[in-house]
């Protein structure tokens, strides 16, 4: 949790040092006063020698209040801090980062990016597959060029771990026993046990429900299990995310188990569910949502963290055999 709290404090002191921002860079200038871009690293358990998506969150903030980054691509380039702590600035790459709606986003998209509210574009910046070769501290400088701004850059702080906290692909998959439909009062669980959307109905998604991942496993099923609070989620991608995986599972339940795991067994106590715990919980960190695809031999072939999208999965999806 220390750790953490480290790189909040430092990503918030880089985001308020952006309101003060000219139009060529963190710092003062003729532009102080204007729409400046912040950035906030978006990716959880980034680690060292383990090639993954870089996402970033991209807004402008100005005399209006803030907006999001929305459409096109942007610029990165990355920089080594050191190991302990920030005490040097190594060029270390530098890469393309594309515009990833959320699902449920309305588009098209612009081809340059935009200033827009969070009613008209949700989503993030991913650069694909990249990889981090050292455990330490690190820094993204982004620059956009921005629709009606112009280029705009600023800088995220963020870690790379020596090692992953989250089953990474090519781990054998926990055989989770999480609450289903049938089980959960047995367990002396409430409903919104196994969906926080049942606290004020019944289970919704049924589908995503009825097996556990042990079950699936046991039979042989590639499994695709999406762990998300859809009425806690703090970032409100769970939701979405898990109507995705839910509209997948009626293209695709013939090729694969789709599984919801709820977060919270007791979100007012903070009592989170074991089966939650067993794939996500690290170091007293808990971050969500997260999409795991499972083969049929029980390894894990892909994960997805904060933002999963259809076209990054319903390809190895349709790669599987149907029943």
């Amino acid at each position: 949790m220390r750790r953490l709290a480290a790189i909040l404090v430092a990503v918030g002191l880089l985001l308020a040092a952006c309101t003060d921002g000219g139009g060529d860079g963190p710092g003062g200038g003729d532009d102080a006063g204007r729409e400046q871009l912040f950035a906030e690293v978006a990716s959880f358990d980034i680690a060292a020698g383990v090639p993954s998506r870089f996402l970033l969150g991209l807004g402008t903030q100005g005399p209006e209040g803030n907006l999001f980054l929305a459409g096109g691509a942007v610029d990165v380039r990355f920089f080594f801090l050191g190991e302990a702590q920030a005490d040097g600035r190594e060029p270390a790459g530098e890469a393309r980062a594309e515009f990833l709606p959320i699902h449920g986003s309305t588009g098209p998209y612009p081809a340059q990016p935009e200033s827009v509210p969070a009613s008209t574009a949700r989503g993030v910046y991913s650069v694909e597959e990249h990889g981090f070769d050292r455990a330490g501290f690190w820094e993204a400088e982004i620059e956009a060029d921005v629709a009606d701004l112009g280029s705009r850059t600023t800088t995220a702080a963020f870690e790379v771990l020596a090692q992953p906290q989250v089953p990474v692909p090519g781990d054998r998959a926990p055989r989770t026993q999480n609450l289903t439909i049938d089980t959960y009062e047995d367990d002396d669980a409430p409903a919104a046990a196994v969906d926080s959307r049942a606290a004020t109905g019944d289970i919704p998604d049924p589908e995503l429900h009825d097996a556990t991942i042990a079950e699936a496993l046991r039979d042989g099923r590639p499994v695709l299990a999406v762990f998300a609070t859809p009425v806690y989620c703090v970032s409100k991608f769970c939701g979405p995310i898990t109507d995705m995986v839910s509209e997948l599972e009626r293209e695709y339940g013939d090729r694969a188990e789709f599984v919801h795991v709820e977060i919270w067994r007791n979100y007012e106590e903070q009592v989170v569910n074991r089966a939650a715990a067993e794939w996500i919980l690290a170091d007293e960190t808990l971050q969500e949502p997260w999409v795991f695809l499972v083969d049929g031999d029980g390894v894990i072939v892909e994960r997805w963290d904060n933002v999963a999208t259809r076209q990054e999965i319903e390809p190895l999806l349709r790669e599987l055999p149907a029943a």
